[in-house]
């Protein structure tokens, strides 16, 4: 086996090895170039052929193959009950504190715990907007009128 033929399997073990502890498709393309490139040295192709080969073959894998491996990999979430209170108002029924890890909003008729987005406390009766949800709490900001008091 010649020195080209061990740098190229090495390369496409390495690769294959990143490929398996990262999360998504990152570097599988190049090593299906390594493995053209091993092919072409173990023809005996001059180096200057082997690197075309590897460049070819990983960008041919990148721009043709990934697609629909990302198409048949990519989990499709299904929308909850829970996410259509994401973007709308609420009103504060519990003074939210981050430190002190309370508070609580009514939205739609649903009581959620609450925190601030911003880390400020907001009181009572406050009209906030819900950003995102994590676990069992909304986050809000609160919202302001065009003048840029709170209501």
């Amino acid at each position: 086996m010649g020195v080209w033929s061990i740098v190229w399997l090495c390369l496409a073990i390495v690769l294959v090895i990143i490929e398996a502890v990262t999360v998504g498709l990152f570097c599988i393309w190049f090593a299906i170039g390594a493995l053209g490139a091993l092919l072409a040295a173990k023809l005996g192709l001059e180096l200057w052929i082997q690197l075309v080969v590897f460049a070819a073959l990983s960008a041919l894998a990148l721009f043709l193959v990934r697609p629909l491996v990302t198409r048949f990999l990519h989990v499709r979430r299904t929308p909850t009950n829970a996410d259509r209170v994401l973007g709308r108002t609420a009103r504060v029924t519990r003074d939210i504190d981050n430190v002190a890890g309370q508070g609580q909003v009514n939205v739609a008729g649903q009581v959620w715990s609450a925190r601030s987005d911003s880390g400020e406390p907001l009181s009572a009766g406050t009209q906030v907007r819900i950003l995102r949800i994590e676990g069992v709490k909304v986050f809000v900001e609160p919202l302001s009128s065009p003048s840029g008091t709170t209501f």
